[in-house]
């Protein structure tokens, strides 16, 4: 059983954690052995590494860590008939035999809209960063909207800092037809100064702008400093809850609270794995090593619990892989589709003062709707 993960070079730490998490799975002296080979986090070190434990006579590959390492390795596993079980969330490297195991932003999206639309929220837009992760969520979205028959989402890209924030928040909100002709207005009869044009100008404050023509925004941002600007911008624009409910990604679960200052982003929803599901992996890997696991840790757990139990199950094969019900990894339920493709049991959280709070929970199967 072969464990590719990058013991030198600048991952080095993060890859001791994953082979540290990895032999969590194999009691000792079990059997198949844990073959552990260095990529130094490198494509080209990938493809070396992956050959020689191929040639060693390993049945399958656990990792490796990163989307190009994982390219460079598929074709080689391939041509072996060796199947793949890699610690990215890059989807795009699904393939028959190649399962990328970290939670894609696909799985969040898919999850998060689905709740949404079974609350009527079914006209999407999205707010999302122009760079890898936010075209892998436009892309995650434009699909799971097609999936659920709703409209095409109105998607906007924003480039990082407060004008490039505020410019795509005012362009997303259609603030210059939905609002601004009322905001001249105000101008106008404020400018006469007069009792009148005072008068008038209140009258108009009261005015109910049109709402948006989405009722669901899909937030992209993953820093607090961004998420407060956006929190200042959105109500600007008229662009608040309940008219529009707030989704974002699952980095959300690391700044929760801090986006819980922000009262506008309050019910704000995310899809994410429980963390109740990873208390005891997290318990066994602190006993072990005296410090918590870093987040990537209990994806390698998992790849090699999963290997492990397949290999006392008839070998590293397809079938076993894939059955329909699927695996209870540290994340959830999770299921091996044979495209490559990684089904997950994703809980769903709203933001709220303190702790989030779970707006649905964590599937107790794969199998139901």
């Amino acid at each position: 059983m072969l464990l590719l993960a990058p013991l030198t070079g600048n991952l080095a730490p993060v890859g001791q954690a994953l082979v540290n998490a990895a032999k969590l799975a194999f009691p000792a002296n079990s059997s198949p052995a844990l073959d552990i080979r260095d990529t130094g986090g490198t494509p080209q070190g990938a493809a070396a590494a992956a050959q020689a434990g191929l040639a060693a006579g390993d049945g399958i590959i656990i990792g490796p860590l990163t989307s190009a390492e994982t390219q460079a390795v598929a074709p080689i596993a391939h041509s072996a008939s060796v199947t793949v079980l890699a610690f990215t969330n890059d989807g795009t490297v699904a393939a028959p035999g190649v399962w990328p195991l970290g939670i894609t932003p696909a799985q969040q999206v898919q999850r998060v809209m689905q709740v949404a639309a079974n609350a009527g929220r079914t006209q999407l837009a999205a707010l999302l960063p122009d760079n890898d992760f936010g075209h892998h969520l436009s892309d995650a979205i434009t699909a799971e909207t097609a999936q659920l028959g709703e409209p095409a989402a109105q998607i906007t890209f924003y480039q990082p800092g407060f004008s490039g924030v505020n410019q795509a928040v005012e362009q997303i909100s259609d603030f210059a037809n939905r609002g601004q002709s009322v905001m001249d207005q105000i101008k106008q009869a404020q400018d006469l100064g007069t009792a009148a044009g005072r008068e008038k100008a209140n009258e108009l404050r009261h005015q109910q702008i049109p709402p948006p023509s989405f009722n669901a925004l899909f937030i992209g941002a993953t820093d607090p400093n961004t998420l407060a600007e956006m929190a200042n911008f959105l109500p600007y624009y008229d662009v608040n809850p309940p008219q529009v409910q707030f989704l974002g990604p699952a980095l959300w679960s690391n700044i929760a609270p801090q986006m819980a200052n922000q009262s506008v982003l309050v019910g704000a929803m995310y899809a994410a794995p429980d963390p109740a599901a990873a208390a005891t992996f997290v318990g066994k890997y602190q006993a072990a090593y005296g410090a918590a696991p870093p987040a990537i840790a209990d994806v390698a757990f998992d790849a090699a619990a999963m290997a492990r139990l397949a290999a006392g199950q008839g070998g590293y094969t397809a079938d076993v892989l894939t059955a329909p019900a699927g695996f209870t990894g540290t994340n959830g339920l999770l299921a091996l589709r044979p495209d490559g493709t990684v089904k997950r049991g994703l809980a769903v959280f709203s933001i709220a003062a303190g702790q989030p709070a779970i707006t649905s929970p964590a599937p107790t199967s794969l199998n139901q709707p």
